[in-house]
């Protein structure tokens, strides 16, 4: 259906929670290295509770084997630098959201590749520095959802 994308992620219960949605939703989660934990993280575990078994993880050396690989028709960047508010896209089965590390973001030669659709954001307080990475995947996502009328769910 939709599809996550974790670029280096660092904190083992954001992982942990997202691999939980994607279990919940049909999401296919890639995780891209180098990650700032082990996958066997007590961490990790606790936050995916046991929804590890339904949830297929896939993982990349670097970002150009994951773009080698999976090769995503439509990449949607999720960035606080982001000129696309989330809601005024319409997103289709099939499509790729990448979120940046959490203490970093997505870095600027990722951001400015042409492999990049659109850098998306979600509106905050202009004080606001970011979300957490768990719950902007999670909006993200059911946006993704709602506009394909949750089909598969």
């Amino acid at each position: 259906m939709f599809n996550i994308v974790l670029f280096e992620p660092e904190i083992p219960p954001n992982t942990g929670n997202i691999i939980r949605l994607c279990a919940n939703t049909g999401a296919q989660l890639h995780l891209i290295h180098p990650l700032g934990f082990e996958m066997g993280e007590k961490a990790l575990r606790r936050a995916g509770l046991d929804y590890h078994e339904f949830t297929q993880v896939k993982e990349y050396d670097n970002f150009a084997d994951f773009i080698n690989k999976a090769q995503p028709k439509n990449l949607y960047a999720l960035t606080t630098k982001g000129n696309k508010n989330y809601c005024d896209i319409s997103y289709k089965k099939g499509d790729y959201f990448i979120f940046g590390p959490e203490t970093r973001g997505i870095p600027l030669d990722i951001l400015d590749l042409d492999c990049i659709t659109n850098k998306v954001l979600l509106p905050m307080k202009k004080a606001s520095r970011s979300l957490n990475l768990s719950n902007t995947a999670a909006i993200m996502l059911y946006e993704a959802l709602r506009q394909v009328d949750f089909q598969g769910m």
